[in-house]
């Protein structure tokens, strides 16, 4: 995000993508970023096709060709709501570089923020959620396939030891 620097400038809203492994809070953080930054919430679950969800639910990881579309979609509401000036939060567990790649992709504006923890604290977690359609039994995949993000990528590292209020200050002293 830039800010004014002249007169007069309009400030661009921030577009945010926050990133991690499933269950570690990327909704809840996502939401009250939102809602700090005033800009549109969207999980990335509401973008999955019904086949992905399906296939989660039976206990069956994604493969890249599930997730190519997922991606795109996710993409494309970044590009609606970029082209329209208003910036927003959007969640996706963007686990591999090329996942990332694909959506940072000519979206320079684009700010990623991961929620990393142990997974024994965020598998605990996920555990708790009632009703999720991903069962804790992907989590074992989930840290499997994740890539670290390189430096080069500019990702914003948030630790989920923090309460979600915590985390949400700190996301936007980073962002800011």
């Amino acid at each position: 995000m830039r800010r004014a620097e002249t007169p007069g400038m309009v400030e661009a809203k921030p577009l945010v993508l926050v990133m991690g492994v499933s269950g570690a809070g990327k909704s809840t953080v996502g939401t009250l970023l939102a809602a700090r930054l005033g800009v549109a919430f969207a999980d990335a679950d509401s973008f999955h096709p019904p086949a992905n969800i399906a296939k989660m639910s039976r206990g069956e990881a994604l493969v890249d060709a599930d997730r190519w579309p997922w991606l795109d979609a996710i993409g494309a509401w970044v590009d609606a709501r970029s082209g329209a000036g208003l910036g927003g939060v959007v969640t996706c567990s963007a686990l591999k570089r090329i996942y990332r790649d694909r959506l940072r992709a000519g979206r320079p504006a684009l700010r990623l923020l991961h929620l990393v923890g142990d997974p024994a604290l965020i598998g605990a977690r996920q555990a708790a959620r009632p009703g999720h359609f991903m069962p804790p039994s992907l989590m074992a995949s989930q840290f499997a396939t994740f890539e670290l993000p390189g430096a080069e990528e500019g990702v914003i590292e948030l630790s989920v030891e923090a309460a979600p209020e915590v985390l949400v200050e700190a996301a936007i002293n980073k962002l800011l």
